[in-house]
């Protein structure tokens, strides 16, 4: 059987074993031919240069070699079901889940250190909200934790009105390594995967959505300091 002949008949192959997975998410079939192309471009080259067609083999191989690197490249930078968005600050170190929206956070100063949010009682969580008043970054994370875990925190809560909200300053220019952490993405993603990671997040945390203005500045900021690049 001539190596042309194969490589149809693998093709075939292949889409009838898509045909049989329709019912399995686009994303997933995606990935699979994003490999399975560049394998069955391989296994041809490799049995043409075997018969003494290295002329056709050769590239064939090359050309398989450089989209199954291409095919690593994008599975690296899209974000993977499960994936996390991290936003660090002095004390605190919050993670928002991608696919659910549920936040918690690692306490990384004060009398809670080393303790996850979600573990605290509530008073625990207002006695740390006083340890952070010094802290706005910190505060500001915290008070976006509080707002989706007990809505009705701030009544009868001492504090001045305000105090804590809204786009606190941070601790300086934000790195590229932050707002890949913060946008859920890994380094290297395309100017469409950042558009989308920030559309994705905002979705969850718009102030509009009943989300929080602090955290929207820092995925607003993440967005423009990955898209500067771009530029």
């Amino acid at each position: 059987m001539s190596p042309i002949a194969v490589f149809f008949g693998g093709l075939l192959l292949l889409l009838a074993v898509l045909a049989a997975l329709v019912s399995v998410r686009p994303t997933a079939i995606a990935a699979t031919l994003r490999y399975a192309l560049p394998a069955m471009m391989a296994a041809v080259g490799l049995i043409m240069t075997l018969i003494g067609r290295a002329g056709l083999g050769v590239p064939l191989l090359a050309f398989s070699l450089m989209l199954f690197s291409r095919a690593r490249s994008a599975s690296r930078a899209t974000r993977q079901p499960g994936g996390q968005s991290y936003v660090r600050s002095a004390a605190l170190e919050m993670a928002l889940d991608l696919d659910t929206g549920e936040m918690n956070g690692l306490v990384l100063a004060g009398s809670f250190e080393g303790q996850e949010l979600n573990a605290l009682e509530e008073a625990e969580l207002i006695q740390l909200h006083s340890e952070l008043s010094r802290d706005a970054e910190s505060l500001g994370l915290l008070e976006a934790y509080l707002d989706r875990r007990m809505p009705d925190w701030r009544a009868g809560f001492d504090t001045e009105e305000d105090a804590g909200l809204g786009a606190a300053p941070g601790t300086g220019a934000m790195t590229q390594k932050e707002a890949y952490e913060i946008l859920g993405l890994a380094a290297g993603a395309s100017e469409a995967e950042i558009r989308e990671a920030h559309r994705r997040l905002m979705k969850r945390m718009h102030p509009d959505a009943g989300g929080s203005t602090f955290l929207a500045g820092r995925i607003n900021e993440a967005k423009a300091v990955l898209l500067s690049r771009h530029d």
